[in-house]
């Protein structure tokens, strides 16, 4: 059953041909047995697994399934789960077990779905090769046949590394300037950040909350979209989150492509991508041309300062954001501290990492007196900017696709001690944070035998049709089939 996609086993547990206890039990067996080669887990919840597959079977035999009844999933240790520790990769929460569900939580355990556990990730969503977890790093399932560990990207690397090894259909993600779709592409699978504000960030521990959205990596897009359709919309406890209707995003999958325009932005085809993995993306393009799309050259003039801009608009938000671990109210706390501040500042320099430290200091310095205006608010001008290219390029255009990321994934340890290097990995994907706009990443071919993603972007609130061109191509393509050794 590990190989079987959500929406295959949706059918059949509707069917009758197998329970959610019998097959919530078949996942955790492997999930046990084979976890040790990636780290993709950081917790796995056996038992209330178990209790919440005979509920999902007391549902369907009541008649009250949804696509999601009896289906198992993991949920990124982001996402606060009562009753079950929340982590965020970090000792500061190494054992903290929050009092409430999150929104998005909330909602699949509404829909009967089955929560086998908390996937790693990079320490408070910090990271481009899901390394910098206290966990320890993710390995890539690809490329070990080989004798290489490779990262899986991050920050959802934990969530896109245990979809591709099958070690669960589907798993819950979050996206800050890349996070969903750089491990998507670098683990061959197939993940959707939506429209800032389309998912609630209620119980969703906070990095850059101008940035962060929660979102979805399985296999297929049709996968995704039945992700979708349980995490979207309103919720009053969300102050960004966005009033607007939630369409049914599996109701448009098989619309035809024929006159859809394709834009591809030259500023994202440069010396900076390596000529292979350009072939990858532009075959990709060729498959839509043949579905009736239609593809011209467009301009983002601004995007070259993307990297530069977010790198001080998200350390900001997350010198702000990380100041409530002090140790005072919840999280880790040093051992006999002497007073006050020292209790402050050791706490803090034994549970924060060293990633997570550098972004602290660099968002406290371009928030300090003299230099907020020199850089903070400089960064959210040129922010507008980009906005403004985005929607210029969707005058003309219906979407835009370019590779998620500029290589496949790298061996671990190889960019650690080089920060703007692993910056670097999300050169492709941060503008459309900033922009708040949908982006999801698509398998599309492999480059020394490692995969490769196509980046698709759309407008606000274009998730049905970003679903529907991706769900498209994987009808005549089946590299988001393909399968690590």
């Amino acid at each position: 059953m590990h190989n079987k996609s959500v929406a295959e086993l949706s059918r059949k547990l509707e069917s009758g041909e197998i329970s959610s206890v019998e097959l919530t039990r078949q996942f955790l067996d492997r999930l046990k047995q084979e976890d040790g080669k990636y780290n993709s887990f950081i917790t796995i919840t056996e038992e209330e697994a178990l209790a919440g597959a005979s509920a999902a079977d007391e549902m369907r035999a009541a008649g009250k399934a949804t696509a999601w009844t009896g289906v198992p999933f993991a949920h990124k240790d982001i996402f606060c789960t009562n009753g079950v520790r929340t982590t965020c990769g970090s000792k500061m929460l190494e054992n903290f077990v929050p009092p409430y569900d999150a929104t998005v939580t909330e909602k699949f355990r509404q829909a009967g779905a089955v929560c086998l556990g908390k996937t790693n990730m990079d320490e408070f969503a910090m990271g481009s090769s899901n390394e910098s977890s206290y966990f320890g790093a993710v390995t890539n399932p690809w490329g070990l046949s080989s004798g290489e560990k490779r990262v899986p990207g991050g920050s959802s690397g934990g969530s896109a590394a245990a979809v591709a090894a099958r070690l669960v259909p589907a798993a819950t993600a979050t996206d800050t300037g890349g996070s969903i779709r750089q491990p998507a592409a670098l683990c061959g699978v197939t993940g959707l950040k939506p429209t800032y504000g389309r998912v609630s960030r209620y119980g969703m521990i906070a990095f850059a909350s101008s940035l962060d959205q929660g979102g979805t990596i399985a296999r297929s897009a049709e996968d995704n979209a039945l992700m979708l359709n349980v995490m979207a919309g309103f919720d009053p406890k969300d102050s960004t989150s966005i009033d607007r209707e939630v369409p049914d995003y599996t109701a448009t999958l098989n619309e035809p492509l024929k006159g859809l325009k394709i834009g591809l932005p030259k500023e994202y085809f440069t010396d900076q991508l390596s000529p292979a993995m350009e072939e990858q993306v532009r075959n990709a393009v060729k498959e839509y041309e043949k579905l009736g799309a239609t593809v011209k050259e467009v301009s983002l003039p601004n995007a070259k300062l993307a990297i530069a801009a977010y790198y001080v608009i998200a350390p900001a938000e997350a010198s702000a954001n990380l100041s409530r671990f002090d140790g005072v109210r919840y999280g880790y706390r040093c051992e006999d501290p002497k007073d006050l501040m020292d209790m402050y500042t050791r706490t803090r320099a034994e549970g924060f990492g060293a990633e997570v430290k550098r972004r602290i200091l660099v968002g406290t310095y371009a928030l300090s007196h003299g230099y907020y205006d020199a850089y903070y608010l400089k960064a959210q001008k040129v922010r507008r900017l980009i906005q403004q290219d985005f929607a210029n390029a969707f005058k003309e255009v219906d979407v835009l696709m370019s590779p998620t990321s500029p290589s496949p994934a790298f061996i671990q340890g190889e960019k650690t001690n080089d920060p703007v290097t692993m910056y670097l990995e999300d050169i492709f994907t941060i503008a459309i944070n900033l922009a708040g706009l949908p982006a999801m990443s698509v398998p599309a071919g492999f480059v020394d035998g490692l995969p490769v993603g196509l980046q698709i972007i759309g407008d606000y609130f274009a998730e049905a049709r970003l679903l529907n061109a991706a769900h498209q191509f994987q009808q005549v393509t089946d590299w988001h089939q393909r399968e690590p050794k």
